[in-house]
């Protein structure tokens, strides 16, 4: 087997587009979890909760 430039940049072009492509499909996932709702409910209301009011 022949390794040269072309052979390896297309081997590293499509490995790269997969990992990305399962590193998506793993982050939408995690995000769409119902266990984690609740956590990322919290952390929506923890933003709007803790505003930052001017000092008296």
């Amino acid at each position: 087997m022949n390794l040269d430039h072309h052979m390896l940049v297309g081997f590293a072009k499509s490995f790269g587009l997969f990992y990305l492509l399962g590193m998506a499909a793993i982050a939408l996932i995690y995000a769409c979890w119902p266990a984690n709702k609740g956590r990322f409910d919290k952390a929506a209301r923890d933003i709007i909760d803790d505003e930052d009011k001017p000092w008296r």
